[in-house]
């Protein structure tokens, strides 16, 4: 039985037979202004304070690559533009490839300015990348599972905030970071259960919902937090950190491997979860289901499948997910609770998702360009950047809305998407 479901309602939104301005040519026209932009005033107009050096070590003391920034700045945003004009020709269809050259000339050229006098060592610079993006990929996930089932799910930084803080509750009293997993586990699924029966059960907006989940989970976690932890931390908020287990072999492969096999079961959790759940969505009968389930939910019905029951299942599953997410925040990183904590990166994790189509594998790529883009923000603040503090610290959200703002228009939801199923 097949399980393609493409033939019916196609994800991406083609432009219609004639159309001249095509999503190509539109984003050809801006690499090309984008690109011209960063040669000039990244390379030709900014001052620059030597050689930017890259290293493939993660410390600074590795062998450099010098290169010349001025140069480095204007070349580089010129192959970015050269990819625009790619995307203005017949080359247009391989739109993914040269959006993805232009994108990579565009911040290359921004760091040969940026990195000007100093070391950027790739090696830490990737696998903290990887590591801030747990997170993001985790929540991102948690939003494929319901919004592919038909349950917009805005509530995952409120997710995010009930796993933090019981992950680090029960860890500090069980003195167990795997008892405190389990418990960060069981409030991602506390707040989905509340998504899934106002929304499923009693067909309460959405949207709405999930804001008002968020609030509830800020409240109640802030409230308990002064009342438990800020009085009394060493009883109820010093959790013990997940141990960190590095794979023979496979660990010691240059960049690669402190990167991808030498982390916290959060980690290897992320990345499994990622291929899991893109075979089971698209490769097996609940799959084949739970598309159906988002896409058309009365035909879905009339064959049987029984839809609000596939729906609850697949709240509750994003909850456990979402939960792990939230682990991440206190027994995987930081080994304590702060208030609103997460902040936002709940939200992200819903841009990633959007920009990533409501595919797991894509959620997961924009979830690492989103974590790329925090290390950039805190290595640029290590080296004293001219550029303002207060706009770093805005710099992942505005790749947030500007990804969101690119592709939201050219991508489609599943089209039950938030919509409420009365009749099984």
């Amino acid at each position: 039985m097949s399980t393609d479901v493409a033939s019916v309602v196609p994800e991406v939104v083609t432009a219609p037979a004639g159309t001249y301005w095509t999503r190509a040519r539109k984003a050809g026209v801006t690499y090309i202004v984008l690109g011209l932009m960063a040669a000039l005033f990244w390379g030709v107009l900014a001052k620059h304070g030597g050689d930017s050096r890259f290293t493939l070590s993660t410390t600074y003391t590795g062998t450099a690559v010098p290169i010349p920034a001025r140069a480095g700045a204007i070349v580089c945003g010129l192959i970015a533009a050269a990819a625009g004009v790619a995307l203005l020709s017949r080359l247009g269809r391989r739109f993914g490839l040269f959006s993805g050259i232009a994108v990579v000339g565009i911040v290359l050229s921004f760091l040969c300015w940026q990195v000007s006098g100093n070391v950027l060592p790739i090696g830490s610079t990737i696998a903290l990348s990887v590591v801030a993006a747990i997170p993001l990929i985790l929540g991102s996930l948690s939003g494929v599972l319901c919004e592919r089932s038909g349950v917009i799910n805005v509530a995952i930084e409120g997710q995010f905030l009930a796993g933090a803080f019981l992950g680090a509750l029960a860890g500090t009293i069980a003195h167990s970071a795997w008892v405190g997993l389990i418990a960060g586990i069981l409030g991602g699924v506390l707040i989905s259960a509340l998504l899934a029966v106002l929304s499923i059960r009693y067909l309460v907006d959405q949207v709405v919902l999930g804001v008002l989940l968020n609030l509830l989970a800020l409240g109640m976690t802030s409230f308990l937090y002064s009342q438990l932890m800020q009085n009394d931390a060493t009883s109820f908020n010093t959790p013990p950190l997940l141990p960190t287990w590095a794979i023979p072999g496979l660990s010691k492969i240059p960049v690669i491997g402190p990167t991808l096999f030498d982390g916290t079961i959060l980690l290897y959790l992320a990345i499994v979860l990622v291929f899991v759940i893109h075979v089971a969505l698209f490769h097996t009968r609940w799959g084949l289901r739970t598309r159906a389930v988002g896409e058309h939910p009365v035909a879905a019905d009339t064959v049987g499948i029984k839809v609000r029951a596939i729906r609850y299942r697949n709240v509750l599953l994003a909850g456990v997910v979402a939960g792990l997410g939230g682990c991440y925040f206190t027994i995987g990183s930081t080994g304590s609770f702060g208030k609103n904590m997460t902040v936002g990166t709940g939200f992200i994790a819903l841009a990633a998702l959007i920009f990533g189509r409501w595919s797991p594998i894509n959620a997961m790529l924009a979830a690492l360009l989103f974590g790329f883009t925090t290390q950039i923000t805190n290595y640029l603040g290590s080296i004293l950047s001219p550029i303002p503090s207060q706009f770093l610290g805005m710099l992942p959200y505005a790749v947030t809305i500007l990804a969101v703002a690119g592709f939201v228009g050219r991508v489609r939801a599943p089209a039950a998407d938030g919509q409420p199923y009365t009749k099984s």
